[in-house]
């Protein structure tokens, strides 16, 4: 039988219309895919250059260092403290879209959030030790700025809380003054957290305890943390008595890293002349009483937030230096600190022009 004449070309015309259809809607679910998963929530954490201040200056109309009993001295030109922004955390994860912004923007670091949030952490208790880091800092930098100056003070190291089913719950309460571990001094928390850290998982600690009048033994057995060292669970303040009130205004700030910063700006409140001569310097380290400067995170986006402030000058901590050479934006001068004392001989030089002022080496 003959096919009717036509229908070949018609049925190629529906065949057509069928394939690109089938493409269109292709197309178009490959696209509302692309458009959510782009909106899904990532395990990732975007580290951004954050608020910058000067230590010497003021916040919302208020002093940053304000001191009281203690004759102090005009200031001049800026010692800024740097800080990171951060987006993302277990309970406000950023979308796959705000990842790959930054993985595109040179200024910004995108990291695994595990690397800021350990897995088996809680983050109110993340968020009450990074509370206890800032104010621990701040004494510290005032203990650090006295050591300096030669003026003597009094602390010792409490205890905040516990963590929830590790070994010093119940057995350490907040207020206990920990006055030894395994028979040597707590001449601050960094001893203590030493100490600890000095044994392996599963060994015990031996505690020297004064609860009010109290004094007493806690021996406790270490448990394995996060990245496998000994712990046992308990977060520590250092109470110190100073001879004069010491009062830092940072607002939220928290963590350690402004220790170095924080210790300037008291020395030179407390000590005649402008310490800086009028220049821009920032840096970031975390301090100790003695004054030695340890490293700290987020250096690349820090010197960022240094440059956007005016810095010319960044003091950065020995072991941050070979990481900073990498990333050091045009127009800053990286200079070494180890110590406090170290940093106050290097601004002296800068200021002046005379003496030796060390720069951060690649490594």
């Amino acid at each position: 039988m003959a096919r009717p004449s036509g229908s070949a070309p018609a049925n190629k015309l529906i065949d057509m219309s069928r394939r690109a259809l089938t493409l269109l809607l292709a197309g178009f679910l490959v696209l509302a895919l692309g458009v959510v998963g782009a909106f899904r929530p990532v395990p990732y954490v975007v580290l951004s250059p954050g608020p910058t201040e000067n230590t010497i200056g003021e916040v919302d109309k208020k002093p940053v260092i304000s001191i009281k009993g203690r004759e102090t001295f005009p200031t001049d030109g800026a010692l800024s403290l740097v800080t990171v922004a951060y987006q993302g955390g277990p309970a406000a994860r950023i979308d796959l879209l705000t990842a790959l912004r930054g993985w595109l923007d040179p200024s910004v670091a995108v990291v695994p959030e595990e690397t800021i949030f350990a897995p088996d952490r809680d983050p109110k208790e993340v968020e009450e030790e990074n509370t206890v880091e800032m104010t621990n800092s701040q004494d510290s930098a005032t203990a650090a700025a006295l050591t300096e100056l030669k003026i003597s003070y009094d602390m010792v190291v409490t205890v905040v809380s516990t963590e929830k089913g590790k070994p010093a719950e119940g057995k350490l309460q907040k207020g206990d003054v920990i006055a030894a571990v395994d028979g040597k001094p707590a001449k601050d928390v960094n001893a203590v957290s030493d100490a600890v850290k000095a044994h392996k998982p599963g060994q015990s600690v031996r505690f020297n305890v004064t609860r009010g009048k109290e004094k007493f033994d806690v021996t406790l057995d270490t448990v394995a943390g996060p990245k496998g060292q000994p712990l046992v669970g308990v977060l520590m303040q250092a109470q110190y008595k100073f001879p004069f009130d010491v009062d830092i205004n940072v607002g939220d700030v928290g963590g350690p890293s402004a220790g170095l910063m924080f210790s300037l700006g008291i020395l030179d409140k407390l000590t005649p002349g402008a310490l800086t001569g009028g220049k821009q310097i920032a840096g970031t380290g975390t301090i100790q009483p003695t004054g030695e400067v340890g490293p700290i995170g987020g250096i690349a986006q820090k010197m960022v937030g240094a440059v956007k402030s005016g810095a010319t000058i960044f003091l950065t901590p020995a072991d941050n230096c070979a990481e900073a050479m990498k990333a050091v934006p045009d127009g800053l001068r990286l200079v070494r600190a180890d110590t406090l004392h170290d940093a106050v001989q290097s601004i002296d030089a800068l200021r002046t022009g005379k003496g030796n002022v060390p720069a951060c080496e690649a490594g």
